[in-house]
């Protein structure tokens, strides 16, 4: 099996990325920035490729790189990961362990203890509840499979997009609702800072919109139901009331309601 590691950024002005994020596999770069241009670093045993496009969006990035990969095996990542020395052969080993998996979210540490991810303690069949709590830089996949089902990142969801988050978890739940096979593992393939978010500004009433129009997206048959437990959820540690919090999330939802 082979290993494609791609990569989403913005602004990049040289190579210097590869370095900071321990790149030593093939790899594809996407860089939104503000021109179109393409580029080759050819190493001993592998070759990362530079796409620049002036364009922005986590989903249209991801999906640009998977359009271009073509390993047996691809993984996406975020810019502010460190990845260990051996990634590359522990993803294809998990693989090979695991001829059953189609999808598998790896784990990562964060040197931002707030905001340390979901841990994960054996390896696991993922449903559909669980695996809202995996975030993008986390999935790996067979190609193929995802070919197959025609699945990509969605463009309403995440940074860049019309809703400011949530591109990762729609990808997870549309490859399970596709009978895609998903499976979590503890392996450690790299760590990251996550000191800022590009997308998160803060508890305020859009926040919560998105997350309704999210809700409405992946579980539509409860997510009528989902809104209020959400809304109660985070009404006790909010500046907003249950009923605002309420209106909100019901304003996300009606809105993709809406427009589908």
């Amino acid at each position: 099996m082979t290993y494609q590691l791609i990569v989403s950024t913005m602004n990049q002005q040289d190579d210097s990325l590869i370095e900071k994020m321990n790149i030593h596999s093939d790899a594809i770069i996407v860089n939104q920035t503000d021109r179109v241009a393409y580029h080759e670093v050819v190493r001993p045993n592998h070759t990362i490729k530079w796409y620049h496009f002036s364009e922005r969006g986590i989903g249209l990035s991801r999906n640009s790189g998977m359009m271009r990969a073509d390993a047996d095996i691809i993984q996406f990542a975020d810019d502010d990961m460190v990845f260990s020395e051996t990634y590359s052969q522990d993803v294809l080993a998990e693989y090979e362990k695991h001829p059953e998996a189609d999808v598998i979210l790896f784990s990562n540490l964060c040197l931002n203890k707030d905001r340390m991810p979901y841990q994960v303690n054996e390896f696991g069949r993922v449903g559909r509840m669980e695996a809202v709590k995996f975030g993008g830089a986390r999935i790996t996949a067979r190609r193929e499979k995802l070919l197959h089902n025609n699945i990509t990142f969605s463009l309403l969801f995440g940074g860049g997009a019309r809703y400011a988050a949530g591109e990762d978890v729609t990808f997870v739940q549309d490859c399970i609702k596709a009978g895609l096979k998903v499976y979590k593992s503890p392996t450690i393939v790299s760590t990251m800072k996550q000191d800022s978010s590009t997308w998160f500004s803060g508890f305020h009433k859009k926040y919560y919109v998105d997350k309704g129009a999210l809700l409405a997206a992946n579980f539509p048959l409860i997510s009528r139901f989902g809104i209020y437990i959400q809304a109660l959820k985070h009404s006790r540690n909010s500046n907003y009331s249950f009923k605002e919090l309420l209106s909100f999330y019901r304003e996300g939802a009606n809105q993709f309601r809406r427009n589908k």
